[in-house]
């Protein structure tokens, strides 16, 4: 008898294993009906409608209370001045997880593998959220949408599978905002990719790049962009600095004649970022990439990404980044984020600062939009976050903020009062004198006698300035 309980449970246990061991079909809806290939023919998000603009007194989770598309601010519409662009992998590859603890969400889409149909899968709900959420662009790294092969070209397969379902969901409206290779997770890149010490990395990160730009093109892609997330050093004591500088040069140089030579009139962005996961960064920020490109003649071939969260680890606002870029005519994109002022790392939050955001959209509306750029959430949910309702609700608190922001800077302009302050602030200079200076006409001995004349300056406070 006893021989016969035991021989019945090894067999319920064996049986539980085997059920739980298959995969699910059609996880998305399970009240819904499966396709014959097995693949989920109805709604990812069956509880969420096509969100809607609804006004500020609006109580609905599922509205925009201040972003409305079509609305027109200083001769443009909301929507091409913010350009929004939902990110693909932190909206659908975000797992939870962080370096303390296991993952915590499962989209009921996912299956538990990285298959082709599973990532076909995510493609189709990528779509239907884009869809639902009323954006027209989206971001992606090349390995997040499809997955690694046994070989290079059996990887470069892989994404043409998945990026043709993409191409036929766009449709004509929707494209990406930007593409980019995925150039820091895999081991072989523990050294760097552009900056590695080994030439069969440097070789098969070019290969990498080449096939993601191609791709990006084939898409429609507006803009590539270029986060060198390992290509700095641990210490410089093992380090050749300059080689991996000049090697990163020449990496770059060659992907701006790859583009050129395949047609792809997209911009190249840089994303500066001073550590993390690198010790040092070589792109540490807005001013020092735009040095980095000075010296090696690549400032007419690239623009900068700036996200905020970067700005802030490099000891800068977000403001202060956007405005070194524009001010050298090279802000092009934004990643629009945030981090917490009392954790230390790239915390990836929704910007809902709506003071950031009326000093972000400054410096948007001063550079005259962001086209071909826009705004990329690069922004996750929090590790507590596990329902697929809050990626929506996420996604509009940030569309929510950005808008209000645009408004409140649309409102300082047209006031004035905020330009008129800096203007006078200056005025000492609006002399002949001052008009020489910034001309480049005033030499020391002109200054020299000038002050002998005046004496000692009289300098205005704050208030009056």
């Amino acid at each position: 008898m006893a021989g016969r309980i035991l021989l019945l449970v090894l067999f319920m246990n064996a049986a539980f294993l085997i059920v739980n061991a298959v995969p699910e079909t059609c996880p998305a809806d399970l009240g819904g009906k499966c396709g014959e290939d097995g693949e989920w023919e109805g709604e990812f998000f069956p509880g969420v409608p096509k969100i809607k603009y609804e006004g500020p007194s609006s109580k609905n989770p599922l509205s925009y209370k201040w972003y409305n598309a079509e609305e027109v601010i200083l001769g443009k519409k909301m929507k091409d001045w913010l350009r929004f662009s939902v990110a693909f992998w932190h909206t659908f590859r975000g797992t939870g997880a962080d370096p303390f603890g296991a993952p915590t969400k499962a989209w009921p889409w996912e299956d538990g593998t990285n298959s082709i149909a599973m990532a076909k899968r995510r493609m189709r709900a990528n779509f239907e959220f884009l869809n639902k959420l009323g954006v027209d662009r989206w971001c992606f790294h090349d390995r997040d949408i499809a997955p690694d092969g046994k070989t290079l070209k059996e990887t470069n397969s892989n994404l043409d599978e998945v990026v043709a379902l993409a191409k036929e969901l766009q449709g004509d409206k929707i494209r990406p905002l930007w593409g980019t290779a995925q150039l820091f997770m895999h081991p072989r890149y523990m050294h760097g990719a552009a900056t590695s010490s080994e030439l069969g990395v440097y070789a098969y990160a070019a290969a990498q790049v080449k096939k993601a730009m191609e791709v990006t093109h084939y898409l429609g892609g507006e803009n590539y962009v270029f986060w060198g997330g390992r290509e700095g050093y641990q210490t410089l004591l093992n380090t050749d600095m300059e080689r991996e500088l000049d090697h990163m040069a020449k990496f770059l140089e060659a992907a701006a004649a790859y583009k050129k030579k395949i047609g792809f009139n997209g911009t190249l962005l840089i994303e500066p970022k001073p550590q993390e996961p690198t010790k040092h960064q070589y792109d540490w920020d807005a001013a020092t990439t735009l040095n980095f490109l000075h010296k090696y003649g690549l400032l007419g071939e690239f623009k900068l990404n700036i996200e905020c969260n970067h700005a802030t680890l490099s000891g800068h606002s977000c403001h202060h980044d956007l405005e070194t870029a524009r001010i050298n005519g090279m802000l092009g994109n934004i990643d629009a984020n945030t981090g917490d002022p009392q954790v230390g790392w790239d915390t990836d939050q929704f910007l809902t600062d709506v003071g950031e955001a009326t000093m972000v959209m400054l410096s948007v509306i001063r550079n005259g939009g962001l086209a071909p750029g826009g705004f990329n959430f690069d922004a996750k949910l929090r590790r507590e976050s596990k329902d697929v309702e809050d990626l929506f609700i996420a996604h509009i608190s940030g569309m929510d903020t950005l808008a209000r922001g645009l408004r409140n800077a649309a409102k300082l302009i047209e006031d004035g009062s905020l330009a008129e302050l800096v203007r006078k602030r200056y005025s000492s200079f609006d002399t002949e004198l001052g008009a020489q200076i910034e001309a480049g006409k005033a030499d020391f001995e002109m200054l020299e006698k000038k002050a002998m004349e005046w004496g000692e300056p009289k300098v205005a406070s704050a208030k009056q300035r």
